[in-house]
């Protein structure tokens, strides 16, 4: 795949001026410090190692995958009429597990990673015929405009230096009208410590908003894994975008 040339990452300016330094001293900043090429070969490493392929279990153990498939069984993201599924930073085929499971039969589901060993585990996971896999990069997706009527990306967005780049992308191949599921680490303490583990930088929420708002992109809905999270403003980022 040709490597994607992207500028050096800049020291971002802390959106929240009161926010602890703490936070700042927790959080990986590898991706700020070095060229993307430089980030993404260390991210392939990372997901194509030992914490890869322990993926799938500490999404488990984080209840990301149960409490994530709540969303989808509820229909709070509703994934029925859509044709057309394209999930973002497949992992170890989480979302596209849900897809599979709640999506519409006759649907066709593209999974793409930039980690070719995780685009094994995630087809080896998902034991399904329906799926095609693809590497691809979030900052240049190897797909037609408009070629997708809704989009899955979780824990992805957070891999590259400006977010702006990847869900400009995101809404290039959705159709108007089409649908994002969105999960984005939150720059809060405990994506703080998700940060270093990954080896992904964190996300403002209300900056992220702004961001989709200059793309034409709605913030529909914030979502929640449960009650508990939305009381304490915790899970991270969990939103439905529609693309105008």
């Amino acid at each position: 795949m040709i490597k994607t040339k992207l500028p050096r990452s800049k020291k971002r300016r802390d959106p929240k001026p009161g926010r602890k330094a703490l936070h700042r001293l927790i959080e990986n900043d590898l991706i700020s410090r070095v060229s993307y090429d430089e980030y993404r070969d260390k991210v392939q490493q990372v997901y194509g190692g030992p914490k890869g392929a322990l993926l799938t279990v500490a999404s488990m153990v984080s209840l990301h995958i149960p409490l994530g498939e709540r969303i989808f069984k509820k229909r709070k993201f509703d994934l029925r009429g859509a044709k057309a599924i394209l999930d973002i930073g497949s992992g170890a085929g989480q979302l596209a597990g849900h897809a599979l499971k709640y999506g519409d039969a006759d649907a066709t589901v593209t999974c793409t990673d930039l980690s070719h060993q995780m685009l094994r585990r995630a087809r080896a996971r998902l034991k399904s015929d329906r799926p095609t896999f693809a590497s691809a990069d979030l900052s240049q997706l190897p797909f037609e405009d408009e070629s997708f009527d809704c989009v899955t990306c979780g824990y992805t967005l957070e891999h590259l230096p400006n977010p702006e780049v990847g869900l400009a992308e995101m809404s290039r191949v959705l159709v108007p009208g089409g649908r994002i599921f969105l999960l984005a680490t939150e720059d809060t303490f405990s994506g703080a410590w998700t940060s270093r583990l990954w080896c992904c930088r964190t996300l403002n929420r209300a900056e992220l908003m702004r961001v989709c708002e200059r793309l034409g992109l709605q913030w529909k809905e914030e979502l929640w894994f449960t009650r508990i999270h939305k009381a304490f403003r915790a899970g991270g980022i969990c939103v439905e975008l529609v693309k105008r």
